[in-house]
């Protein structure tokens, strides 16, 4: 059995994880991130995700620390690819020109660059990296969570005994763990005020996940996978929310909810007639082609997160570990469906069927079968939070046109989303709403019922409709440096959460700010946003 202990663990490496250590180490406190699979930056790298940002994010970053991390990837394709002229210009080089994000970039990279950051403060010795390693226990001794109990891939245990526990994991996994109140799926209306929550609680009411996966298209080659055990099913199975079968290029629009025709390659006519908007090759594209001289030899990359692969059959939490696998296995089966049936029976724009040219990375994702490393989680447990944010702190209808988001005199960090949650578990359609640019107060970071426990992910207090804004990638990294920051002063106070909230916010407040964390948006962005964004998230969706 390995033991430490240690001032600060953060269970989990994704975003939140990687900016909570680096926020302690610049402050001087030691922390172990202790990470199940072996890519830190979770959504960002193991699940294979551009970031989705707001228009805003070059000229009002959240913070200094993310700012650096989006530099440091600029900073790879610049020193290490042979750009044009023309990109090499570029001042925001996009080295995907993807639709969705200004950073449209490889999962490989963007791991690359979380390295190099941590790499400094892990020869220091302030920060150690446990990768493979998987929570399956916790010790409490009151409040206090005390010891955190792993299992390594080869099975044998791992504890850490800590001051501070963070827990960055994508599904919360330390509080059930630790027997710390959370809620799972969709609160009722009646206990959130919500105007876009059921009328009853629905556990089992939570978003698709999805198995991404990188392509590139090699003209006059034949990449066809291996024709998966569940095609059939997938192929055949029509779900009444949705337009027909999920191998297809419709899909809904996500606010009207209208059917909708996406085909692979702009200009093609989707195979059918219906109307077509935009296409689904640069929604996501991660290497463009164009931004490479000769010497590149690789043609358009594109990862492959479209409604198509979103995996709504069995929820994750909630239910035995069984019914968990199925649907990570359900996940997977539907994503490499739709590659098979891209590659052996799309309507293609000149009359024939199929792209066999279409060939999966695997080295772009990390894996073999050009898959991502994980699932794309968009929905985790949410601690029962000293406060929590709903839609009447950051809808626009509920509060008001030109009212703004609500002021919390405890932020520490801002952020901005639409209110996007995709088709969930339960069978409820999507719900896409417009909200206001909004601050993270610290009270959503501390449960009620753990004394030395912050969230750091998408477990953090806010409520099922409000997640779908808060869950996005700078938005995770302000949250984990947030987490950072309050865990260092709880450990030099000697501190529970609960009373470094009370007693020195304004201290957290200072260095958070010192360190170049945004807490509060311009008055003229907060209460207005910009018509812009919802039509460049649209277009971009």
């Amino acid at each position: 059995m390995s033991s430490y202990r240690i001032p600060a663990l953060i269970v989990g490496g994704g975003l939140g994880g990687v900016s909570a250590a680096l926020a302690l180490a610049r402050l001087g406190v030691r922390s172990i991130v202790a990470e199940q699979g072996g890519w830190l930056g979770g959504q960002l790298t193991g699940q294979a995700v551009p970031p989705d940002e707001n228009r805003w994010i070059d000229e009002l970053p959240p913070s200094a620390s993310y700012a650096e991390l989006r530099e440091r990837i600029r900073a790879h394709y610049r020193a290490e690819y042979p750009l044009t002229a023309e990109a090499a210009a570029a001042e925001k080089l996009n080295p995907g020109l993807g639709r969705v994000s200004r950073l449209c970039h490889e999962p490989r990279v963007s791991a690359l660059a979380i390295d190099t950051m941590m790499s400094p403060w892990e020869a220091a010795g302030l920060i150690t990296v446990l990768r493979g390693v998987t929570a399956v226990g916790a010790e409490r001794e009151g409040a206090r969570v005390r010891r955190i109990h792993f299992e390594d891939r080869a099975g044998d245990p791992v504890v850490v005994e800590a001051d501070v526990v963070i827990d960055a994991t994508e599904l919360g996994d330390v509080l059930p763990l630790a027997d710390i109140d959370h809620v799972i799926g969709a609160e009722a209306r009646s206990e959130t005020g919500e105007e876009h929550a059921p009328d009853t609680a629905d556990p089992l009411d939570q978003q698709a996940i999805s198995w991404c996966a990188a392509l590139e298209f090699r003209a006059g080659e034949d990449h066809t996978i291996a024709r998966p055990a569940d095609y059939e099913h997938w192929r055949d199975t029509v779900d009444p929310r949705w337009p027909g079968s999920q191998l297809s290029w419709a899909d809904l629009d996500p606010i009207t909810r209208a059917p909708r025709v996406r085909p692979l390659f702009a200009g093609e006519t989707g195979g059918g007639g219906d109307a077509v908007q935009g296409d689904l090759w640069h929604y996501r594209r991660v290497l463009a082609a164009k931004n490479f001289d000769d010497r590149f030899p690789s043609a358009d990359i594109t990862l492959v997160n479209w409604p198509q692969v979103d995996y709504w059959e069995q929820p994750l939490l909630g239910v035995d570990s069984a019914t968990a696998q199925k649907a990570r296995e359900g996940a997977r089966q539907l994503t490499l469906s739709f590659i098979h049936w891209m590659q052996t029976e799309a309507p293609r724009a000149d009359g024939g069927v199929g792209y066999p040219e279409l060939k999966p990375r695997g080295d772009v994702v990390g894996t073999r079968d050009g898959l991502a490393r994980d699932p794309y989680i968009r929905e985790s447990r949410r601690i029962r939070a000293l406060q929590t944010v709903t839609e009447g702190d950051i809808g626009r209808t509920m509060r008001g046109d030109g009212a703004g988001s609500a002021l919390f005199d405890d932020s520490v960090g801002v952020g901005f989303y639409r209110i996007d949650l995709h088709p969930s578990t339960s069978g409820r359609s999507y719900v896409d709403i417009d909200c206001y640019p909004f601050q993270i107060p610290l009270g959503a970071l501390i449960p009620q019922s753990a004394s030395n426990v912050l969230a750091a992910n998408k477990n953090i207090g806010t409520t099922h409709i409000t997640n779908g804004a808060y869950r996005l990638h700078p938005v995770e990294w302000s949250i984990g440096e947030a987490a950072g920051v309050a865990a260092a002063s709880m450990i030099a106070h000697r501190s529970s959460a609960a009373d470094v909230r009370l007693h020195r916010l304004d201290e957290i407040q200072r260095t958070l700010t010192t360190a170049g964390v945004r807490l509060a948006w311009p008055d003229e962005v907060r209460r207005t946003g910009d018509p812009r964004e919802r039509d460049r998230m649209m277009a971009a969706r």
